[in-house]
């Protein structure tokens, strides 16, 4: 999952410090996301899936179908 989510911020151009302040959390904590150095918590891992549109499911490497099947992609963000 922590490769996952480090390879579509890197795919959308994004840089760590950019995608904490989406996600309200301090630059470290979003690194440590990445590192797998702490879980990303759950309410974390659906503002990526809405931010990458993309689903939890691929995050969480669960499928390698990247493609979003939620018929809301905007929920928050």
């Amino acid at each position: 999952m922590f490769q996952r989510i480090r390879d579509l911020r890197e795919d959308h151009d994004l840089t760590q410090e950019e995608v904490a302040k989406i996600l309200c959390v301090k630059q470290a904590t979003y690194s440590r996301y990445e590192s797998g150095a702490i879980n990303v918590p759950v309410d974390v891992l659906i503002k990526l899936a809405s931010l990458y549109q993309t689903s939890v499911d691929y995050l969480l490497g669960l499928t390698n179908n990247p493609k979003s099947k939620n018929k809301h992609p905007s929920i928050i963000v």
